[in-house]
């Protein structure tokens, strides 16, 4: 069986506190990553913790994005699933890395429907 989608698990390590916590930029972030990569948006949910942290999920036409932070840990984990082969969710990496000030960052792809786990390291310095 072919990959029904591609699900990337991004982990950016070291970012910018400050953004990490700022619900509105990190909405636009995800939008403005989404848009880059050929995503179509069709409706968000993010939500500010108390006293810190974002999560938040883009819902696109090719299945969603989500994010969640810890600024106290300068963390932030990044989901990209994409159904079919039109997009490809490891171009959402460089962007989410710049935007949020990551020193580095690593993730995992799955291939969703086969099983098949695709394990890489990726450090942008």
């Amino acid at each position: 069986m072919e990959a029904l989608g591609k699900h990337l698990l991004l982990e950016l390590i070291d970012c910018d506190a400050g953004l990490l916590n700022d619900i509105e930029y990190l909405r636009k972030v995800v939008f403005d990553t989404a848009r880059q990569i050929g995503a179509t948006a069709i409706k968000d949910s993010f939500y500010q913790f108390t006293p810190q942290g974002v999560s938040g999920v883009l819902i696109i036409a090719e299945s969603h994005i989500s994010i969640h932070t810890w600024p106290e840990y300068s963390f932030a984990a990044v989901d990209v699933f994409t159904c079919g082969d039109v997009i490809d969710p490891k171009n959402a990496i460089k962007p989410f890395v710049e935007k949020l000030k990551a020193a580095s960052s690593s993730y995992i792809e799955m291939k969703r429907g086969t099983g098949n786990v695709v394990r890489e390291a990726v450090s942008w310095k």
